[in-house]
């Protein structure tokens, strides 16, 4: 019955610190009868920084903080107007690889942006989706315990000018877009609404618990 439901949690704008230590703690203290969660969250600004991130991807210097991460990837901007979905998924109960978990993490965004009629694509030498090639969502996991941890970040209608200050994902070559380049009248509560959606059908989930909280305590 665990495969079968999965919690949502909306839990609005949050300190990205805060966030990572409760996730760690769900994902260590979890259990065979724990479920699932999803859970949605925007980030005051900060740059994160994956296991992969060397100096030279930092360009600029400011007065955003710069925190290193245990999940993969590289060096990426978190701010408010950005989607942030984090993942708490047991693999081995889904009987699911991390290849395939996110190639249905691309294919909801893909589902999603469609959906807006933004057109959107992956690029098989980089993670993430593209709409015009511009990267508009990242992705950046970790795995734990046979679960994962992170997840990805859906750029929605925040400022885009710190991605300057960095290599984003490590590429000189990688410009960053959002929805509101496309469509000036989606706002996040949109965008959620059809992500949990898509994510419910990918993930083949039957039961949905859906709730909004501005704080997690475990």
């Amino acid at each position: 019955m665990q495969k079968k439901i999965i919690f949502f949690r909306n839990l609005g704008i949050q300190n990205y610190l805060e966030v990572v230590q409760k996730m760690n703690y769900f994902t260590v203290s979890r259990n065979i009868y724990t479920f699932d969660e999803i859970w949605l969250v925007e980030h005051y600004s900060i740059f994160t920084q994956g296991a992969l991130t060397k100096k030279n991807h930092i360009l600029k210097l400011s007065n955003i903080p710069i925190v290193n991460t245990d999940r993969g990837g590289k060096i990426t901007y978190h701010g408010p107007g950005q989607q942030i979905l984090y993942f708490l998924i047991d693999l081995i109960r889904r009987k699911m690889s991390i290849r395939q978990l996110i190639n249905i993490m691309h294919n909801v965004i893909i589902a999603t942006l469609n959906y807006f009629s933004i057109p959107a694509y992956t690029n098989k030498d980089m993670p993430g989706v593209y709409v015009h090639k511009k990267k508009i969502c990242s992705l950046g996991l970790r795995i734990k315990k046979g679960s994962t941890l992170h997840g990805l970040a859906l750029n929605i209608n925040m400022n885009l000018k710190p991605f300057e200050y960095i290599h984003p994902c490590g590429d000189i070559n990688i410009k960053m877009t959002q929805i509101q380049e496309f469509n000036k009248n989606i706002t996040i509560k949109h965008v959620q609404d059809i992500l949990i959606t898509k994510l419910a059908k990918y993930l083949e989930v039957c039961m949905i618990n859906y709730q909004y909280k501005n704080s997690i305590m475990y």
